[in-house]
């Protein structure tokens, strides 16, 4: 399936552990950075503020990797993106990562689109319309039937 984004990111020193493959938390800033970009390719920001000084954002519900072999300093990393589910308050993105021609990683983050203020609580909204016709779902295959090449 084609994603609908990608990324590219160098595995970079400090990304690693000690015995000099990707450390699991890279992954999901990793993640998080490609999820911006996303937004950015589409004209968004993951924080638009609005003319009342409130934000919209995109707290994290949930977010999950799962990890089929390693990357090192200095591995270029391709970072595919899927939106797999667009919900009323929320989106449901699917990442895979890839090196060469091996998917080395892939997992998921659910966001909901809040009201963010200082001092205030956030307030989960349905997605604007101005931003919600512009993500588009694009479902994937489940990785537990996903064969690499």
């Amino acid at each position: 399936m084609t994603p609908q984004f990608i990324s590219h990111r160098r595995v970079e020193f400090s990304d690693t552990d000690m015995a000099g493959i990707i450390h699991f938390s890279s992954y999901y800033r990793y993640m998080e950075e490609a999820e911006h970009a996303f937004f950015r390719s589409l004209g968004l920001s993951i924080m638009l503020k609005q003319p009342d000084g409130k934000v919209i954002g995109w707290p994290r519900v949930s977010a999950q990797c799962t990890f089929e072999a390693p990357a090192r300093f200095e591995d270029m990393l391709e970072i595919r993106v899927f939106v797999e589910r667009k919900g009323v308050k929320s989106l449901t993105i699917r990442y895979e990562f890839w090196r060469d021609s091996a998917r080395i990683a892939h997992g998921r983050m659910k966001t909901a689109c809040c009201l963010c203020g200082h001092d205030v609580p956030l307030v989960s909204i349905p997605i604007p319309s101005e931003i919600e016709s512009r993500i588009q779902e694009c479902p994937t295959e489940s990785p537990a039937t996903h064969v690499d090449s």
